[in-house]
């Protein structure tokens, strides 16, 4: 089969790794790509924006399957445009990519179905939100923007002066965009986060192997939200039980609620949960794989990742179809300096010459830039260092060890990925 990956991050970089280690994947190509991607794939110069592009290079390369991973081009409706040409695809319709591009949809569809999330009003006036939050004055309190915003359209306003700035940001000031012209403020919840990825043909949902993000900057969640530090998998907070009762009262019930709404979720679901002291609640929905939670999870698949995707485009998705690993992962991203704010690109990249999969170690690349044999920084999130082991320390350690051999100037990596996980491990 010849198989296209839309993206250019660490992200698409897990998927082609994986996508080709199965017998049925004779040619890879990704578009944009990056520079370590071209390593694996023949990337082409079509942005992941590009519909009409991504459309006619499928077709004039009779490209059997396409997977269209990160979050816009799904919500623009690429995988309709697609379908239409009779391309089969992995990922959703933009209907049903509305259960991460719009925060309201999301939060609607869990109060109608009854699955369990914050409680929450929507408001599309800054003024109207900020009597909400001064009736309710409980603190913590948490605002959305309503659509994509790169995984940064939240904040979390300590008091009465964050909320007023907050709003303004994304009401006003529209630091978001259009995402900012309706915001859900919602109430905030405690326990430990869990990032499940589950497989969906429409009506089957098979759960992938649980993961836990660290998404602040800086070491003891400190810092600015990011895109994700790190990652380990499993998640040791998601026990047997805790699967059990989200399969129940979270995943069917959200894919059968898709359904019924007319949407039929096809692709990769992303539950954001977190485990409260009165069970699991809904954080957030992704359409499509997380970064940095792909390069885990896929990094512990057994399966064949082609077979899968076919399975869910055809709508004959199995449980004995997904089989995982019981080793642990473990992911830490090295990063330009100054991100998530403003960073230098274009600085060159020692110790990576040696570095590839080895060891069960994978270097996954998302945002550097090939040119002479040279790799340079080209983004705020550069490099995945992920580790597999028989114990989540040992990945951790092989992961470190990995990451202290590579350097550019001013990267920056969080030194305590997996600490919370080993402590729940004790």
């Amino acid at each position: 089969m010849k198989i296209l990956v839309v993206g250019s991050g660490g992200r698409e970089h897990a998927i082609i790794r994986k996508l080709k280690q199965s017998p049925k994947a004779e040619k890879i190509y990704c578009c944009p790509g990056n520079g370590g991607i071209s390593g694996d794939a023949q990337c082409v110069d079509i942005k992941a924006m590009d519909i009409e592009g991504v459309v006619n290079f499928s077709k004039e390369n009779a490209i059997d399957l396409v997977v269209v991973a990160p979050d816009d081009p799904l919500a623009a409706g690429m995988v309709d445009a697609l379908n239409k040409e009779g391309i089969m695809t992995f990922g959703p319709t933009k209907d049903a990519a509305q259960i991460e591009a719009s925060k309201v949809f999301s939060k609607n569809l869990m109060k109608e179905f009854n699955i369990p999330t914050a409680s929450y009003e929507v408001f599309d006036d800054p003024a109207k939100a900020l009597s909400y939050i001064e009736e309710k004055n409980e603190y913590p309190v948490v605002i959305k923007a309503d659509g994509l915003a790169l995984g940064k359209g939240v904040i979390i306003a300590a008091n009465h002066e964050e909320a007023k700035e907050g709003l303004h940001e994304i009401m006003e000031e529209k630091v978001f965009g259009t995402s900012g012209n309706h915001v859900v403020v919602e109430e905030f919840l405690t326990g430990p986060e869990v990032s499940v990825l589950a497989f969906v043909d429409g009506k089957t949902v098979v759960p992938m192997v649980s993961s836990m993000d660290h998404k602040r900057a800086l070491d003891g969640d400190k810092g600015l939200n990011t895109g994700g530090m790190g990652t380990v998998a499993p998640n040791p907070f998601y026990t047997k039980e805790v699967a059990q009762e989200c399969m129940d009262k979270i995943f069917k019930p959200t894919v059968a609620a898709m359904q019924k709404l007319g949407r039929p979720f096809k692709g990769c679901l992303y539950f954001g949960l977190m485990l409260t002291p009165k069970g699991p609640y809904v954080i957030e929905y992704n359409s499509r794989f997380g970064d940095p939670e792909t390069q885990v999870v896929l990094e512990l698949l057994d399966s064949d990742l082609v077979e899968i995707m076919e399975a869910v485009y055809n709508g004959t998705l199995t449980e004995d179809m997904v089989h995982f690993s019981d080793e642990k992962a473990a992911c830490v991203i090295i990063a330009s300096g100054g991100y998530p704010k403003s960073y230098r690109k274009g600085l060159p990249i020692s110790g990576l010459d040696a570095q590839g999969q080895r060891d069960g170690v994978s270097i996954y690349h998302s945002g550097t830039k090939l040119s002479d044999g040279v790799y340079y920084n080209n983004g705020g999130r550069v490099l995945g260092v992920t580790a597999r082991a028989d114990s989540l320390q040992a990945a951790l350690d092989k992961a470190y060890e990995n990451v202290d051999a590579i350097s550019f100037e001013d990267c920056f990596s969080r030194r305590d990925i997996g600490k919370r996980a080993l402590s729940a491990l004790k």
